[in-house]
């Protein structure tokens, strides 16, 4: 029995040295599909809207991914990069609470920088889909497990304070992209200081780790 061709690419991916208008074109649709689907999450997401978004015609968006699927793939690669370094960067050559708390700074870093970056992977979490799954028992899943290992080497060696490496690691998950998640409720809460927030989130987050790692 012959075997079905797999889907061709798209011609603009299939050019090895892309031109400057497909490069232009590839980054307006690339930010228009971020725009759209932070704001929708996948399942709300048309390429109809991305396309306008981008001001252009969806044949034309066709032309450069093949479907909505491979364009929200290509986002979540990108995302997941971004999203894996600073946890990545913690060395074990290091001081242990400095180590932290400069992660801490980093992940503050990037819920300020790439707000809808954020929102788009919670809305991948939230939905559960299989995008978010796989993203999540892959590298994010190896990394994780790699610096709860580092983590409790520290306590072992009596160098911070007993506490949950997973809890630790979610918590500052948590403190951290609350800054962009839910930036809408913390303008409607903060009558002052919302221009400062993420100064004052850090200080306010590194003092609270510090003292919960400190023996």
């Amino acid at each position: 029995m012959t075997k079905p061709k797999p889907p061709s690419q798209p011609r603009a991916k299939a050019t090895l040295k892309p031109t400057r208008i497909q490069r232009e074109k590839t980054t307006a649709i690339m930010e228009a599909a971020l725009e759209v689907f932070s704001k929708r999450g996948f399942r709300g997401a048309t390429l109809d809207m991305i396309a306008e978004e981008a001001k252009l015609s969806k044949p034309n968006l066709l032309y450069y991914f093949a479907s909505k699927d491979a364009l929200h793939a290509e986002l979540l690669s990108g995302l997941m990069e971004k999203w894996l370094t600073p946890l990545a960067e913690i060395t074990a050559d290091g001081e242990p609470i400095t180590e932290i708390c400069a992660y801490i700074e980093r992940k503050l870093a990037l819920a300020q920088q790439y707000p809808r970056e954020s929102r788009l992977f919670a809305n991948e979490i939230i939905q559960e889909t299989r995008r978010s799954h796989d993203a999540l028992n892959g590298q994010l899943k190896a990394l994780v497990t790699e610096k709860v290992a580092l983590i409790n080497r520290w306590i072992a060696e009596g160098k911070i304070a007993a506490v949950d490496p997973y809890h630790l690691i979610f918590s500052i998950w948590a403190t951290t992209q609350h800054y962009s998640d839910f930036d809408t409720q913390i303008e409607a809460m903060m009558d002052e200081g919302y221009s400062d927030r993420f100064e004052t989130a850090k200080t306010f987050l590194i003092g609270m780790f510090t003292k919960a790692l400190t023996l």
